[in-house]
């Protein structure tokens, strides 16, 4: 297990998430694919849905961070990318993914873009991870 620090700063503005992370010495970086919200059989999950795709792709990211020897809680950031020009809809998607990290609130950011890649797809979130450089 490795011990991620999340680092905040009194001098900047409250957000709802560290403003930056660190990785101990000798640790190992995972960087992940951006999880999509892809079924097994590689069909779009939960269409039409953010939240729903949101949860689907932060699922994808465990199943994928376990498969590297990592947790969620090794995780030092992640990029969300909604397609999408509305607030509202960036403001779904980041309630699940804050929702989903808990107190482990890693450096994040959250953007609207103007289209994803499968069909259908409307959320994806790219992270980074970090665990002991001996796993």
């Amino acid at each position: 297990m490795t011990s991620v620090q999340l680092v905040r700063s009194d001098q900047l503005a409250p957000a709802p998430y560290a403003y930056a992370a660190t990785a101990p010495t000798n640790s190992r970086l995972i960087h992940l694919a951006g999880a999509c919200p892809l079924r097994h059989d590689g069909s779009t999950a939960a269409v039409g849905d953010i939240a729903g795709q949101a949860r689907i792709c932060l699922e994808n990211m465990e199943i994928a961070l376990d498969s590297a020897g990592a947790c969620l809680t090794d995780v030092l950031s992640t990029r969300v990318l909604v397609a999408t020009n509305s607030r509202a809809d960036l403001v779904a998607a980041w309630d699940v993914v804050a929702a989903h990290f808990g107190e482990h609130d890693v450096p994040s950011t959250l953007v609207g873009v103007a289209v994803l890649g499968y069909p259908d797809q409307l959320v994806e979130v790219e992270s980074v991870a970090v665990v002991a450089g001996d796993q």
